[in-house]
């Protein structure tokens, strides 16, 4: 159907040259009836009616033809991407009579979808209680898991992966494991893995961190490479804080035990009254007296790799307070967890075993059963505080409590070795409002601040097997279905819109879209500090102040993250050619690049209904029912999410036209109108 524009121009055309007309043959006319004026009269109605008749039909045909058309078409492209939209555009006019052949039609289509869901969830039943069981022991699975295929991208992770990378902007379902771990010695291992399903262990050294990786094969269809991993970065060092003291103490120890023996056979050999013998002697006590020395070094080396501070973990002090409420249910002590939680560095186990040896000790002493626990942040330290209402418990009592053993085993360690273990000590003290006394522990800190992530209310998306099947990272790309393609959605938000005037970027937002689903738990959201000031014309818009991006990072630190990653996707946008030249001109600064295939929404809907008016994204996202949740228009990380759901949307149609790969959907926005921006 023609665009509106151009029929509201021909009827305007045509209105015009038959009024033009019938005033020149009017004029003509009425100069030889100039003596009639009933003639002249009658001739100039009738050159009135006949343009007022034209306009009469143009206003017409628009009612009854025309606008019906239009409001048919934008009904028709919701059906085609959704065949639940609303009909709030029924036909109307001269196509009224197409109501109910229409909503046949869209009952018809949803019923053959209803009856296909249904067929397709009972087959799936077992499947989804086995996926569903698969995540619950991935989300409480402490050790790291990756499943990658043969082309060596990620399938499956649990939370615990996302836990040891930090949310590395490289992590994520269907990326290359050599964006997140570039090391060739680990690719070279998985290609060469045994396909019987033995293991094979490589240490790595990545970051600054020695990483060690068990590798097997999995017994299924696509190859896949199943991958553990554990920090060994603490282990290594402590095992070379105990083998240089050792490797020192062992070889005296082995000299003197000789000398000692030597001394020995030679004294047992020597004369009762014999001169040599007060010698010998003399060396056997002297002998004695360094072996004891060494032997009391032994002893710390070997308690110090007992109480090995390795053994130290990041521990939230909610779950510690938490485990010891518990505990101290069964004795009649009552604790009380006060105060801001905090993280530390601490041997939970041991640690709390010590608390539960001590606090008895404090209700005798202190002839209270009610205590208060509170974590107080001090100066590279987190000072565990046990405060109760009385006087502060003396230093000698607190001395003599250093000796009590954890347990009543033989070797058990003692309250002492607990506090030596955390580099501690303790001491009392008043309280500031000197009622309370106060029980302080230091404890080593942590750069961890935020509370744990608990567990999530929705279903996380872990694993995706699908991706096994698409086509290889190397396969031609303009080649790939778009229903296959790993896409990337991002956008935007500027200081203003003159780009190459000065203009930047202050936030970024993105989300990735993989095998034709949208990502929920994989997205970039990250305010960018312009260094420059933002005008209250552009705040209005999106409602970012100076004050909100002054402490985040400059785009020459955020740009190489983001690079991070897209990876290898496709890149997406709304008005794609802004948000471009927004990341191009500070990758050039950066020596980046962003030269993979960029898909515009804008372009495609306007190449795929070039006879609509409008093809905003908030016009687009009111035609496809797509609804911004509240807060998120003009956010760049809300816009990205909404222009993602309007390409899943979009590509039906293009399906329908027989638009099915990256390179034809390039070429076919290639055909629409393009704006200069920037």
């Amino acid at each position: 159907m023609p665009k509106r524009q151009f029929l509201l121009g021909i009827w305007m055309l045509a209105t015009g040259l038959v009024t033009f007309a019938g005033l020149i043959f009017g004029a003509l006319l009425d100069g030889k009836l100039s003596d009639d004026p009933q003639s002249r009269t009658i001739l100039w109605i009738l050159v009135a009616i006949l343009p007022t008749l034209l306009l009469i039909a143009g206003v017409w045909l628009e009612r009854k033809l025309f606008a019906p058309l239009r409001h048919l078409q934008i009904q028709f492209a919701r059906l085609a991407a959704n065949p639940d939209a609303k009909d709030d555009f029924l036909p109307e006019g001269w196509l009224s009579n197409l109501g109910q052949d229409f909503s046949r039609l869209r009952e018809g289509w949803r019923q053959d979808r209803e009856k296909l869901n249904s067929a397709r969830e009972a087959g799936a039943q077992d499947a989804a209680r086995i996926r569903h069981e698969l995540e619950a022991v991935l989300e409480v699975l402490e050790v790291p898991l990756l499943l990658c295929d043969r082309h060596q991208r990620v399938l499956m992770l649990n939370p615990a992966a996302k836990a040891f990378f930090s949310n590395h902007p490289a992590l994520g379902l269907g990326r290359h494991l050599g964006q997140l771990l570039p090391l060739p010695n680990l690719a070279e291992t998985l290609k060469k893995l045994p396909t019987d399903g033995s293991p094979r262990q490589v240490l790595l050294h990545h970051e600054d961190r020695w990483l060690r990786c068990d590798l097997r094969r999995v017994s299924a269809t696509q190859g896949e490479a199943l991958i553990t991993l554990s920090d060994t970065t603490e282990a290594h060092a402590s095992h070379q804080r105990w083998r240089q003291p050792l490797a020192n103490l062992l070889p005296q120890l082995r000299g003197h035990t000789a000398s000692l023996t030597t001394t020995a056979e030679a004294l047992s050999g020597a004369p009762q009254q014999s001169d040599i013998r007060p010698r010998l002697e003399k060396a056997m006590h002297e002998e004695s007296q360094v072996m004891g020395d060494l032997i009391d070094q032994l002893s710390r080396v070997l308690e110090s790799i007992q109480l090995d501070q390795t053994c130290l973990t990041d521990t939230w002090s909610g779950d510690l307070t938490a485990a010891l409420t518990d505990i101290c249910e069964s004795s009649e002590i009552d604790v009380v967890p006060i105060g801001i939680p905090a993280w530390f560095r601490a041997d939970s186990p041991t640690l709390l075993v010590m608390l539960e040896v001590l606090l008895p000790a404090l209700r005798q002493a202190c002839k209270r059963t009610s205590f208060e626990i509170e974590f107080c942040l001090g100066n590279k330290r987190v000072y565990l505080d046990i405060v109760w209402l009385g006087v502060p418990i003396s230093q000698h009592q607190l001395d003599s409590w250093r000796t009590l053993p954890l347990s009543e085993q033989p070797l058990a360690p003692r309250i002492s070795d607990v506090l030596s273990q955390h580099n501690s000590d303790w001491w009392c003290l008043p309280d500031h409002d000197r009622e309370h006394s106060r029980l302080r522990i230091p404890l080593p800190a942590t750069d961890r601040y935020a509370e744990p992530e608990r567990q999530y209310t929705s279903r996380p998306e872990f694993h995706d097997f699908s991706i096994a099947e698409l086509p290889p990272p190397d396969a031609e790309l303009g080649n790939q279905l778009l229903s296959q393609l790993e896409m990337v959605v991002f956008d935007t938000e500027t200081t203003g819109l003159k780009l190459r005037d000065g203009d930047r970027v202050i936030s970024i937002g993105a989300c990735r879209i993989l095998n034709g689903r949208l990502l929920a738990n994989e997205h970039f959201d990250q305010l960018v500090n312009p260094e420059r000031d933002i005008p209250a014309e552009s705040t209005a818009i999106h409602g970012i102040h100076e004050q909100d991006v002054k402490q985040s990072p400059p785009m020459r630190v955020v740009l190489p993250r983001f690079r991070h990653f897209v990876g290898q996707a496709v890149l997406v946008a709304h008005n794609a050619a802004f948000d471009i030249l927004a990341l191009d001109l500070p990758a050039k600064d950066a020596g980046l690049q962003f030269d993979m295939p960029v898909l515009d929404t804008l372009l495609l809907s306007r190449a795929i209904d070039p006879d609509l008016e409008t093809h905003g994204l908030d016009a687009l996202s009111d035609r496809f029912q797509i609804t911004f949740p509240a807060g998120t228009r003009h956010t760049a990380l809300g816009d990205a999410r909404v222009t993602a759901e309007l390409l899943l949307n979009l590509i039906p149609r293009l399906e329908a036209r027989g638009i099915t790969t990256l390179q034809q959907a390039l070429d076919f926005q290639a055909t629409a109108e393009t704006v200069r921006v920037g």
